[in-house]
């Protein structure tokens, strides 16, 4: 017989439940290990599926590659449009203005006055490139003449609907404003009236409170344009390698032209994320750290309790690293089963997750994931192969490193000592 199906049996005989206070510890470090890999793998997940959906969104509503120039605006932009359009990784390319105005509302009983941020562009070229003309929740993406579209947490706030008017004050507005202030002229200057014809929701609190979309021939007009754009935005077919292209676009335009990604633009929110997940990681991982002290009590007190017999082994031949070999073999059992139970119960609860907290919701009257506020209808959640490896793995270390004290103990006992041992 092989030395370690010796060693594994011996293992699997210490480890068989004698209703003794030893295999109650026994269960209860299984359990705690099955415990800690089950909430690492549901946090987790549950973290990186946040993660994902929120990128989701802020793709869905940004450009991947902005082209800005640094005196603000591009003429004649159709050239560098259609250069732009014929390299392998570019899907889309639609030129924009962009920039802050003043809305005033028109039929509310008591008219608000807002700056908000207005988004002008071609409305055939925005389906094809964001989620906006899908995340309608009234009215239509209707940007025709003197029309806007505004989101949902802004129409709240002001109190319209679709078919009420916005008064649009834009900078050319308050330029000419000032201008006859300056001259001491009295005649008023009138904003434009335009018709909300759609609200949107894109799930992202900032978009839906702040901006309003409008066709670009008016955003053009706010800014005192002719053929002039603030920029192009560049829709890839892959955003994720939005670095990459931007360093090629770089080598194939220099000069007066910037270029900025979208993850670049919303960096500190995105690296927040990554922060956040790497902190709650090494927290709960914890978890595991006192599962594995559990393990080595009670590993120590079975050392103590089988002293006589690890000495009638030593007696019979057994080597020291026989015995280390036996004490390991038992931490690594309890490894494998609480790891195995873990990774099952994570797989279970990150699968009914929104069943868990509709429960929790109907018993308790508390809501633990409130739609209202992260507008998710439902928990996200994204099973990574890579992370539940990571976290497999490293807890069966951990329990392996628990029992090395014990084995190493009971491997230094000397025969003699160990058979007086009462």
């Amino acid at each position: 017989m092989s030395r370690l199906p010796f060693e594994l049996m011996l293992a699997l005989r210490y480890l068989r439940p004698k209703r003794t206070f030893v295999s109650i510890i026994t269960l209860i470090c299984i359990f705690g290990v099955m415990l800690g890999v089950a909430v690492l793998i549901t946090v987790i997940s549950v973290m990186t599926g946040f993660d994902r959906e929120l990128r989701t969104r802020i793709i869905g509503f940004n450009p991947h590659i902005r082209l800005t120039t640094h005196t603000n605006s591009i003429v004649g932009y159709q050239p560098l449009v259609e250069k732009l359009k014929a390299l392998p990784d570019v899907k889309e390319v639609a030129p924009y203005v962009f920039g802050q105005v003043i809305i005033e509302t028109q039929n509310t009983p008591q008219p608000y006055t807002l700056a908000v941020y207005v988004r002008a562009v071609n409305p055939k070229l925005e389906t094809n490139m964001t989620v906006l003309p899908s995340s309608m929740v009234s009215g239509g993406y209707n940007l025709g003449q003197r029309k806007v579209v505004i989101g949902s947490g802004l129409a709240r706030g002001l109190g319209v609907d679709v078919g009420d008017i916005l008064a649009i004050y834009s900078p050319h507005d308050l330029k000419r404003m000032r201008d006859a202030k300056q001259k001491g002229e009295e005649e008023g200057i009138l904003p434009e009236d335009f018709e909300i014809t759609g609200i949107f929701d894109v799930g992202y609190y900032e978009y839906n409170s702040t901006f309003i979309l409008t066709s670009l021939r008016d955003g053009q007009d706010f800014f005192d344009f002719d053929d002039q754009v603030h920029g192009l935005m560049i829709f890839l077919k892959d955003p994720e390698r939005a670095d990459l292209v931007r360093m090629e676009l770089e080598k194939e335009l220099p000069g007066n032209y910037a270029f900025s990604t979208w993850t670049e633009e919303n960096s500190t929110f995105l690296d927040a994320l990554v922060v956040e997940k790497s902190v709650m990681f090494y927290i709960l991982f914890f978890i595991m750290v006192v599962a594995a002290f559990g393990i080595m009590s009670a590993l120590i007190t079975f050392v103590v309790q089988k002293t006589r017999e690890i000495g009638m082994l030593k007696a019979l031949g057994a080597t020291s690293g026989q015995i280390m070999r036996v004490f390991l073999g038992q931490s690594l059992i309890v490894g494998v089963l609480g790891v195995l139970s873990g990774y099952g119960l994570g797989l279970l609860a990150v699968a009914y997750r929104n069943e868990f907290l509709r429960f929790m919701n109907k018993m308790t009257g508390f809501e633990l994931f409130p739609a209202r506020i992260y507008n998710f209808s439902e928990l996200p959640a994204l099973i990574v192969p890579r992370d539940i490896a990571i976290i497999c793995v490293a807890s069966l270390v951990i329990c392996i490193a628990a029992g090395l004290f014990p084995a190493w103990n009971a491997g230094r006992l000397k025969p003699v000592e160990a058979l007086r041992h009462e």
